[in-house]
């Protein structure tokens, strides 16, 4: 059955669930789109503000009616209004109950968050060889890709494949070099869009945070999506996060937009590792001539400016480029040379300064 056909169907079926006042979800105004792809069906049940508890049994039917039509794939269906959720919360998607506000996230010790004020500025090479680098000094990591209208990470890891879901409804990751590996993007088909409001994206990462079987981690690191909008609060608001990684260029264009992000940290309470200056420089490789492209020096004095560490520079290296794009990052494909030996730098300085991260 082709995407838009089960989509098709699934909203015909809800014809079946009856709504708090009367009538069917099919027909309710606050029933979002059904996003189908190849490894889940999503959609979201808006209400108004106090009826959040009312509409829970329509949405743990509405889940039992999709997953019906959906076979193997992972349903999805957040429930959302215009305040606080109640004591009691709603529901997964296989019904265990939403946590409120900041609790643990089972099997995982530590997270740490790597971001950007904006797009382009290498912020998901960056925590993948950071988790890799994490890995390379003794600590149990993975990665959860929060970039869900971006997903690069399968890329970066060369994944392929969905990943499994068990009888229970939770997520089997991933792994690759080690890592533990969780991303929207492994459920997409090639070239589809993500194309959700604020509520349905955060409703997607919590449950890849939460509905996961990380496995006993001493560390996730997670890849934001560039900006400071409703997945970066969601995730601060509901996990504790040890501390970010700012990722920018030496520019001043992208510098504005990194103090932006800290800005949002500082304002939510967040602990800032640090910032990395990448694409630093370039070294032709014919005469071996030092080229600053994007500026020199850029981010160290920003990280002065704003009181935080300085944690270094990565190059403007081919090698990085050529390993990213074959899913190959530096770290785990060549571990004796220099661009591993950056990352393997930025890593121990973390743990310098947060040794709480070890095991």
């Amino acid at each position: 059955m082709a995407d838009t056909e089960l989509a098709a169907a699934i909203k015909s079926a809800l014809s079946a669930v009856e709504i708090p006042g009367g009538g069917d979800l099919a027909g309710y105004v606050g029933l979002s789109d059904i996003i189908v792809t190849s490894g889940a069906v999503a959609f979201a049940i808006a209400v108004a503000p106090g009826m959040e508890a009312a509409f829970g049994p329509a949405r743990e039917q509405a889940a039992a009616v999709a997953q019906k039509l959906a076979g193997s794939r992972k349903i999805m269906v957040s429930l959302t209004g215009n305040k606080p959720p109640p004591k009691s919360g709603p529901t997964f998607s296989h019904g265990k109950p939403v946590p409120a506000g900041k609790t643990p996230v089972p099997g995982i010790k530590h997270i740490i968050a790597v971001g950007s004020g904006k797009g382009g500025v290498g912020k998901s090479t960056t925590a993948v060889n950071i988790a890799l680098a994490l890995q390379a000094e003794g600590l149990r990591t993975g990665i959860l890709d929060a970039d869900l209208y971006g997903p690069s990470i399968p890329k970066l890891l060369g994944i392929e494949g969905q990943p499994a879901v068990r009888d229970d409804g939770i997520f089997s990751p991933h792994e690759a070099f080690g890592l533990k590996v969780m991303s929207i993007g492994s459920m997409l088909t090639k070239d589809q869009a993500v194309v959700w409001r604020g509520p349905m994206a955060t409703s997607a990462l919590r449950q890849l945070l939460r509905e996961t079987d990380w496995g006993g981690l001493d560390v996730l690191v997670i890849d934001l999506p560039p900006g400071t909008g409703d997945i970066h609060i969601s995730l601060f608001q509901q996990a504790e996060v040890d501390g970010v990684v700012v990722v920018s260029t030496p520019q001043d264009l992208a510098l504005i937009d990194a103090k932006k992000a800290v800005d949002m940290l500082k304002r939510m309470g967040v602990p800032m590792l640090g910032l990395v200056e990448n694409m630093s420089y370039f070294i032709a490789p014919d005469t071996g001539t030092r080229y600053d492209i994007f500026g020199t020096g850029g981010a160290e004095r920003a990280a002065a400016d704003l009181a935080m560490p300085f944690l270094g520079a990565i190059p403007l290296v081919i090698s990085i480029r050529e390993g990213s794009d074959a899913g190959q990052p530096p770290v785990a494909a060549a571990p004796d040379g220099a661009e591993a030996a950056a990352f393997r730098a930025i890593a121990r300085q973390i743990l310098e300064t947060t040794p709480r991260l070890r095991p």
